[in-house]
């Protein structure tokens, strides 16, 4: 007999199922691992249990969600519909336990609590570095953990609990909805090269002066690369044939130091950097402006900061005003 056959004649009614079922936290954890790495195994090892546990502990969610939960490929498992949404909202009740331990925690240790943020460069720059500053002078011992990274890699962060609420841009391959978002700001960004690059030796460097020279950008697919991308293919030139991907800005820098190589960075980083190194690094004059898509502040739907957090929101929010 199937054991999901009941599914269909439950009590329209009978929403708490799950929990008169016996769905605990352990089975919740289990989901969102499965959802996260796509292997049993790999979810055993993160729950610390063995293969054959965490199989019995799957066996257990699906008899209890009288529903099949997980598909098993040749390589893996995959979540299904049902799965899905379990994970979804797993991932929001584990979320919400974490954050009411961390403010008991908190109250009991006597500290300020602490912050998950993520950031895209620029911003990290000019608003969460500077908002950081001016919340520890009144808040010395809150503890903030900053991520810096592509929108891409921040989005997913976020949608996986890892972050209390970032500054960057929903990618166009995720949900809107699952997302809350304010515009706080336009980034522009530029090229940059060594001191004494052959290409500095003219004003308004054509773009097609540049081609012959390696570059270096942020991974495919990242904004800031398809902004440069759709430059070259405007002015009608073709695209670099030598680039090192990299997201790291300190592997940029080097790069840049090093070589005739020509990096894109933001208007921030590049001040920030001429600042701290001088005139080692120039930024290439260009005959156009390099304008990258707004920025956002963002959190997941429905999600209550806790204290720490909207602190560090409202001092970045401020710096805005």
């Amino acid at each position: 007999m199937d054991r999901y056959a009941g599914a269909t004649n439950r009590p329209p009614n009978s929403y708490d199922s799950l929990l008169r079922g016996g769905l605990k936290l352990s089975h919740l954890r289990m989901i969102v691992a499965l959802d996260e790495h796509g292997s049993v195994s790999a979810a055993a090892q993160t729950m610390n249990m063995s293969q054959p546990a965490a199989s019995r502990k799957i066996a257990e969610m699906e008899t209890i969600a009288a529903a099949k939960l997980i598909e098993r490929l040749p390589r893996g498992v995959r979540l299904t519909a049902y799965g899905l949404a379990l994970a979804r909202r797993a991932r929001s009740i584990l979320l919400e336990l974490r954050e009411a331990d961390r403010e008991i925690s908190d109250l009991r240790a006597g500290t300020g609590g602490t912050v998950y943020i993520g950031a895209v460069t620029a911003p990290a720059i000019d608003l969460a570095v500077p908002a950081i500053h001016e919340v520890r002078e009144l808040h010395p011992r809150l503890e903030i953990n900053i991520q810096v990274e592509t929108s891409n890699v921040l989005a997913r962060e976020l949608l996986a609990s890892r972050h209390d609420f970032i500054i960057s841009r929903i990618p166009e391959d995720l949900n809107p909805r699952l997302f809350e978002s304010r515009v706080i700001g336009i980034e522009k960004a530029c090229l940059i090269v060594r001191r004494g690059h052959p290409v500095l030796s003219v004003n308004d460097v054509p773009l097609q002066d540049t081609t012959s020279y390696d570059w270096v950008l942020q991974p495919p697919g990242s904004l800031l690369r398809r902004t440069i991308e759709q430059h070259f293919i405007r002015h009608d030139v073709p695209l670099p044939d030598r680039i090192l991907n990299t997201s790291s800005l300190l592997l940029t820098l080097v790069m840049v130091a090093q070589s005739d190589a020509i990096a894109a960075v933001s208007i921030e980083v590049a001040r920030f950097i001429r600042q701290v190194l001088g005139g080692a690094i120039e930024v290439v004059p260009l005959a156009f402006e390099i304008e990258v898509q707004p920025y956002s502040l963002i959190t997941t739907r429905n999600r209550t900061l806790s204290p720490a957090a909207q602190l560090l929101r409202d001092a970045i929010l401020r710096r805005i005003r």
